[in-house]
């Protein structure tokens, strides 16, 4: 990294790193209260994640996450995983080309991040467009929940 002090990076830093693996997040635990939490926020409340009794009469053996549940954790793992950047003014979300849920996140199951820097572009006037690669793991599993690719918007100072 440049000197862009605070452990931050440089555009051109982030530049040099496509291709890599840029960061990892801490580990989630994923419970039934944060579950159903989600599932009082979407209305979506279909047994398999809110109900331990019916879930346990499934393949899944109890509840599983929500897949949108899984996808919307990747914000939080963006900011423990990824270094601050320099001059940047404003960082927004700027869509999903692809999402893949490979495995199933069972209740009290830990995840985590991992962010794979696959392009960096500049669409000029100070703006620049990221995509990551995101692959959520599953502690324990060979499988990963999900499989993301991720578009940031991030406008320079």
């Amino acid at each position: 990294m440049s000197g862009a002090g605070n452990g931050a990076m440089t555009i051109d830093d982030f530049k040099a790193r496509v291709g890599q693996e840029i960061g990892i997040s801490q580990w989630h635990v994923i419970d039934q209260a944060k579950i159903n939490a989600f599932a009082d926020v979407t209305g979506d409340h279909q047994y398999i994640h809110v109900d331990p009794v019916r879930a346990a009469q499934t393949p899944f053996g109890g509840t599983i996450a929500h897949g949108l549940l899984t996808l919307s954790l990747s914000a939080v793992m963006f900011h423990e995983a990824i270094p601050p950047i320099a001059n940047r003014k404003i960082g927004i979300n700027y869509g999903f080309n692809k999402v893949r849920f490979l495995a199933p996140v069972k209740c009290g199951s830990r995840v985590r991040g991992h962010f794979v820097l696959r392009d960096l572009t500049d669409r000029g006037n100070n703006e620049y467009v990221t995509t990551f690669e995101i692959t959520i793991e599953i502690e324990n599993s060979q499988k990963p929940a999900m499989i993301a690719e991720w578009l940031g918007m991030w406008l320079m100072a």
